[in-house]
């Protein structure tokens, strides 16, 4: 295939998706507050926000938008989910219409802060008062402000997480057009994903969970060689799980990467797919060059210290298969079922005991419905059908 016909293939893939998923304004307020009884709200929930994007002044409602800042910015989003949510599903209303609390994901507030300092203060009070934990949520390519509230917020809602959930929001353009803007808003928000770690480990918190998504763990893994490089890289013992789901990172970049980290300490898992249709596109437009996220040698990464679970034969809520970990409600089920037991107890765990362990929890949450494979450094275990 020609470089002509393959910027025609990626082109022509794009403007595919963009036309499926129709046109987002990424508002994140409604222009009104409906008001809906009580009883039809499932919970609220309070997102705390840093953030390398813009504040939006031309629609206001999108809160922040997909300029990028040299600085960080910090907020909380409180958000409701209706009582009427299914598992994995974001209900949204499309467009600017306002939505409906009792059928959709509602942003009621939001929060300002003036700078670390008071962020800190704010943040660091809610963790103690919830257990001493943190789920830090990095969102991937094509993602607006919007996007990465949301699906934290069920992220959080549908795992029962025990803790308070910060998102870091770098200025993605949230358009799928955008790549190359993208990775660069990436590349640029690095360091202020470090320094935000660092912040939230000065606290009174225990454990610093981590979840990032695509191009999401590119910023992630940059930050977590950045710590290493410090003599730093588990934030004083801090540090509690991490998982990279669908990783947009070439291959032997991630290695590298590795290598500079060394091997984990605590649980560090990476969900791949090889129908990953988003990720087909990544390596197209990145010359051909495999992805972490549907790489298809299990054992080649497992061999660098981390769990490597296969999700292809699982289903996704959305026709790319870029998001099965959130939106395939029997993952995120299993996914809560790790994140309620503290990293620090697993770590302290024989090996061979934690990754059996974690191999029966998916075979007992996924059941007959698909197969997933899973690659430690010491076994490979396929569960599922029975299990």
């Amino acid at each position: 295939m020609t470089v002509r016909s393959k910027s025609y293939l990626v082109v022509a893939f794009a403007l595919a998706v963009a036309g499926c998923a129709g046109q987002k304004t990424h508002d994140l307020l409604n222009k009104t507050t409906i008001t809906v009884p009580a009883s039809d709200i499932a919970a609220t929930h309070e997102i705390f926000v840093a953030t390398t994007r813009q504040r939006a002044t031309k629609n206001p409602r999108q809160v922040y938008d997909g300029d990028r800042s040299l600085t960080t910015s910090f907020a909380r989003v409180d958000v409701t989910v209706p009582k009427s949510h299914q598992l994995g599903a974001i209900e949204r209303v499309k467009g600017s219409a306002n939505s409906n609390p009792a059928k959709d994901f509602t942003a009621k507030d939001v929060t300002f802060y003036e700078g670390a300092p008071q962020f800190a203060k704010a943040v660091g009070a809610d963790i103690a008062m919830s257990g001493g934990r943190a789920l830090v949520f990095v969102h991937g390519f094509n993602n607006g402000f919007d996007d990465g509230i949301y699906r934290l917020t069920q992220i959080a809602h549908d795992t029962k997480y025990p803790g308070t959930p910060v998102l870091f929001s770098w200025a993605s353009s949230g358009k799928t057009t955008g790549y190359i803007y993208d990775k660069e808003s990436a590349n640029a928000a690095r360091d202020d994903l470090e320094a935000t770690l660092r912040m939230l480990a000065k606290t009174r918190v225990k454990s610093i969970d981590i979840i990032a998504h695509s191009m999401g763990t590119w910023v992630t893994m940059e930050a977590l060689r950045q710590l290493a490089i410090t003599g730093d890289r588990d934030l004083g013992g801090k540090l509690g799980y991490v998982v990279l789901a669908s990783p947009d990172i070439d291959v032997d970049v991630f290695k590298k990467q590795m290598i500079r980290y060394g091997k984990p300490d605590k649980p560090f898992a990476i969900l791949l797919s090889g129908d990953d249709r988003a990720l087909k596109l990544s390596s197209l437009i990145s010359g051909d060059k495999p992805r972490v996220g549907d790489y298809g040698n299990a054992a080649d990464l497992a061999s660098y210290g981390v769990v490597v679970v296969d999700l292809t034969k699982t289903k996704s809520g959305d026709r790319l298969n870029h998001a099965k970990f959130a939106d395939n409600p029997i993952l995120v089920q299993l996914l809560g079922d790790r994140l309620r037991t503290p990293a620090a107890l697993r770590a302290d765990e024989p090996d061979a005991v934690r990754f059996d362990d974690i191999g029966q929890g998916i075979g007992k949450a996924v059941g007959s419905v698909a197969e997933v494979v899973i690659t430690t450094p010491f076994k490979v275990l396929t569960v599922g059908a029975g299990g």
